[in-house]
């Protein structure tokens, strides 16, 4: 049962009702379905115009286009965290012979592996998959455009070739693979390759007249790891929560945190937006906030998906028309109007369950060269180092069974930070990644490289 404090305040859910009406008339759609998620549940559900002559609710389909590929690439992250490869493999190791397996894993899920952005005509969302049976049909006769591992190019085949590499080593088609490792655990039971009633059907509006045209919707036969699906408001907003916090049964909290993060080098254009790529996720920062999620189209449908972790918010946006409305730009604002008008409440702070006498005389103020940083103890068990005043490194650490910690994000992100000892047990520094940390600036009672100078702190006469 939904409390006040979940409910969306009435305002609130006029304003988001307001904005999907506008984007549907304005985008001249035939219809527009919404939902957005806080606090890991779907708490509000919106909807313009019909399906079949009914206002579509949070189960009926829509086709979600490259969201398909944040699907793919969870499955190919369960391989990594399973130990069948790593991302820094080159794809030949595990599926010779396509001629782009110089790219890594990792570059190919970050479209950073230099492949085309489309495959070889015809046109391949609109013509069956069976006009490209072989990996040799998608990829063509020059895969690689770019450098491997050079630039940012999104690429439909890149992730074509993912799949392949799950049904490779998992020995199985990889729509029964996501079925089983994915979509029955999280509970999508309307996410599948091909439409299930009810679902929408896909049009294309005339620019210049409001009249429409029924599109095509092919089976991408061995396209389909980059864009097969077709989804709901309901189960999209479900798979949002799992990449904001993870699920341990498909992939844990630390390697959705990963996919999260930037992985390919950005763009010159896309430097000015602030946009960049993560693992198989979309990074773009709309009004000062950063959101991660994925967009989507084929012809016939536009979609997107769109997260902010940091204010627990999350949107799905589902429209059935080749082009039309901005769904990036109306997920960004349903997430802003909900973390505008109701920001999120944070967690009452309480005191740590216990705390280690070796790592709590360990907090407080330490000096790197002559900055100042503060150490404080995370409720999780893990440390965080930032800087007491400017814009210097700051990172939160995981304890490590050994006592020491490493760094999951920023300038630190995979360092070793630890406590080095005197013989007699007392903290001498702290070792970051080679860089000493002591309890006054230049501490001459601690081994700082170069060494301090004897004649000591001084003034200029």
């Amino acid at each position: 049962m939904t409390t006040p404090q979940e409910e969306l305040l009435p305002a609130t859910r006029r304003a988001l009702l307001h904005r999907i009406a506008v984007a549907q008339a304005e985008g001249r759609t035939p219809s527009l379905v919404a939902a957005v998620v806080r606090g890991g549940r779907t708490v509000w559900h919106g909807a313009r115009t019909s399906v079949d002559g009914h206002g579509p609710d949070e189960n009926v389909q829509y086709r979600i286009g490259s969201i398909t590929k944040t699907f793919t690439a969870v499955l190919v992250l369960r391989l990594r965290d399973e130990g069948l490869l790593d991302l820094g493999d080159p794809l030949e190791k595990h599926l010779p012979g396509t001629g782009a397996g110089a790219a890594t894993i990792a570059e190919l899920l970050a479209h950073s592996g230099g492949l085309a952005a489309e495959s070889p005509a015809p046109w391949w969302e609109r013509t069956p998959g069976s006009l490209r049976p072989e990996l040799a049909d998608v990829l063509g006769k020059q895969p690689l455009l770019h450098p491997v591992g050079r630039r940012h190019h999104y690429s439909n085949p890149g992730y074509t070739l993912l799949g392949a590499l799950v049904e490779k080593l998992r020995g199985a088609p990889w729509e029964d693979v996501l079925q089983r490792e994915v979509l029955e655990p999280l509970g999508l039971t309307r996410t599948s390759g091909l439409p299930r009633a009810p679902h929408a059907g896909g049009w294309a509006v005339h620019p210049w007249a409001d009249v429409m045209l029924a599109e095509p919707a092919e089976d991408l036969g061995r396209m389909a790891p980059a864009g097969q699906l077709w989804s709901t408001t309901g189960d999209l907003a479900r798979f949002a929560v799992f990449l904001a916090r993870g699920n341990d049964t498909v992939l844990s909290a630390e390697t959705v945190r990963e996919m999260r993060a930037p992985a390919a080098a950005a763009e010159a254009t896309d430097v000015l937006t602030g946009a960049a790529y993560g693992l198989g996720l979309q990074i773009q920062r709309w009004d000062g906030r950063l959101l991660v999620g994925h967009s989507g189209s084929l012809p016939g449908f536009l979609a997107t998906l769109t997260i902010s972790v940091e204010d627990d918010v999350a949107a799905v946006v589902l429209t059935n028309c080749t082009s039309g409305p901005l769904t990036a730009r109306v997920g960004a604002d349903l997430v802003r109007i909900v973390a505008e008008a109701e920001p999120r409440i944070p967690e009452p702070w309480r005191p740590l369950p216990e705390a280690d006498a070796c790592v709590l005389e360990l907090a407080g103020q330490w000096y790197w060269g002559t900055n100042a940083f503060a150490l404080r103890l995370t409720i999780d068990g893990g440390v965080s180092l930032e800087p007491l005043s400017g814009n210097g490194r700051r990172s939160r650490f995981r304890a490590n069974p050994d006592g020491t910690w490493t760094g999951i994000e920023g300038y630190y992100a995979g360092e070793l930070l630890q406590a080095v000892r005197r013989p007699d047990g007392a903290v001498s520094h702290l070792d970051l990644g080679s860089f000493v940390f002591t309890r006054q600036p230049y501490d001459e009672g601690a081994p700082v490289p170069g060494g301090v100078d004897p004649e000591g702190w001084r003034g200029v006469g």
